[in-house]
């Protein structure tokens, strides 16, 4: 890891998914952008993470896939100033799941974020974990008009709702890219 990071690559740690090893130390000690999994950290690399800025990346997908109990403390992290993302670690060995919403759910339901965190965890600190925040992640002027449109009455409604698809329209780029409406009409012609 430090011959790509003297070569210039950005950094990302695979830490503390089944045993603490001490990943989430090494990679604020490099300087990573961020950390993965994390179900096992314990506070004190928590606030390493935090004073070198590195981002956690939470999956509670995988934790659910494996069928696992113990999932990642997202309010310890908030807690000692650690930024929370949200990814769903799609593989096919231990998560296929291609779901954000329900990876919204998730973290709400067994990491104890409200629909609120885990929504800015989703979309603009994920954005961050990956360097692109200033392009992507938030509804901002100047930025990339990447959106999802989703059918629900309330933001709440997505970690409420799981097992359904909200998504009502795909906006990439600013162009519409998949409305739930027009392939609904498409399939009864």
């Amino acid at each position: 890891m430090t011959r790509a990071k003297e070569m210039g690559f950005g950094l990302r740690v695979h830490a503390d998914e089944f045993a603490n090893l001490g990943a989430a130390t090494l990679a604020a000690e490099l300087g990573a952008a961020s950390a993965d999994h994390l179900m096992v950290t314990p506070r004190a690399e928590m606030r390493a993470m935090a004073r070198s800025g590195v981002i956690a990346v939470l999956l509670p997908g995988t934790t659910f896939g494996l069928g696992l109990s113990k999932f990642a403390d997202a309010r310890a992290f908030i807690a000692e100033n650690v930024a929370v993302a949200l990814g769903s670690d799609i593989n096919p060995g231990t998560c296929w799941c291609e779901s954000m919403p329900f990876v919204i759910a998730l973290a709400c339901r067994y990491e104890k974020l409200a629909p609120a965190e885990a929504i800015v965890a989703a979309t603009i600190n994920s954005a961050a974990s990956l360097g692109i925040a200033d392009q992507v992640g938030s509804l901002e002027a100047g930025k990339i008009a990447d959106v999802l449109i989703a059918d629900v009455p309330d933001y709440r409604h997505l970690a409420y709702r799981f097992g359904t698809n909200p998504i009502e329209m795909v906006i990439k780029r600013g162009k519409i890219i998949n409305h739930k409406e027009r392939e609904e009409h498409k399939e009864n012609m």
